[in-house]
């Protein structure tokens, strides 16, 4: 089945066309990073894929996530682990009362804060636990959001995703903030995610683009400007086109680095 399945799709606000003739088929399982420059369409098309957005009908076209045209947001939640910063940012300012059990506990409800209205079970708040130990943030459970770091937050919020076993996971640049080492222990969680879960990554920034991601599409100009095989696409040609500089792009050990600017 397709996680993602879009044929022909333009998006727009008003008069204005802001996606043109997107076109992007990704698997369940793989491993995909969407990258382009600031301002190129990549805010948009992941709006686009939590139906934040929505095809304009002008034309036929084609929309289906996990083989459906037609679900409800809250049910799409459920599949898809999304970790922005706007919802990082949203749980900084409105939730910094809340510990880190309670921001993965609240996933349950996909809501930012616990009410009195909400009922858990005793299984909801035993696999809180688990998933917890799982991602070794055991030192973060009865800490308050507003005096955990950047990455402290965002691994919670991982977890928050992760209560559902999602069957992936959507990312928007999720090392901004982040320190180097912090970094580094982000983005090796991501790899451990990634033998049970599709990473979907959405960046600007190739060192974020860990070894097990194999696909790639470059946003260029509000639409897909080429997607496929990572070894295909990470080219110092295209990536150039795209952030219309001259880069050279070289590899080790699969990880890809811009080595020249000119």
């Amino acid at each position: 089945m397709y996680l993602i399945d879009f044929e022909n799709i333009n998006v727009g606000y008003d008069e204005k066309i802001v996606l043109e003739n997107i076109n992007l088929k990704i698997k369940q399982g793989e491993h995909w990073a969407i990258l382009g420059a600031n301002g190129s369409g990549k805010s948009t098309l992941l709006k686009l894929i939590l139906s934040e957005v929505h095809p304009r009908q002008n034309k036929p076209f084609k929309k289906e996530i996990l083989g459906k045209s037609r679900y409800s947001i809250f049910e799409l939640k459920q599949h898809l682990g999304v970790i922005t910063n706007d919802l990082h940012n949203y749980f900084l300012q409105n939730a910094s009362y809340m510990s880190g059990f309670e921001v993965v506990l609240s996933g349950y409800y996909s809501s930012v804060g616990i009410f009195t209205h909400q009922d858990f079970t005793n299984e909801q708040i035993k696999k809180t636990l688990e998933v917890i130990d799982e991602l070794e943030i055991t030192k973060l459970k009865d800490k308050k959001v507003a005096s955990m770091s950047t990455g402290e937050l965002r691994k919670c919020l991982i977890a928050r995703a992760l209560i559902h076993s999602p069957k992936a996971f959507i990312l928007d640049e999720p090392t901004v903030g982040l320190d180097i080492k912090a970094q580094v222990n982000f983005i090796e969680m991501l790899r451990k995610l990634s033998l049970n879960a599709s990473i979907i990554l959405v960046t600007h920034h190739l060192e974020e683009i860990f070894p097990e991601i194999e696909n790639i599409a470059l946003i260029y100009n509000q639409t897909i400007f080429k997607s496929g095989k990572k070894e295909e696409i990470l080219t110092s040609e295209n990536l150039s086109h795209i952030f219309e500089t001259n880069l050279e792009i070289d590899n080790d050990k699969d990880r890809y680095f811009i080595s020249k600017i000119s």
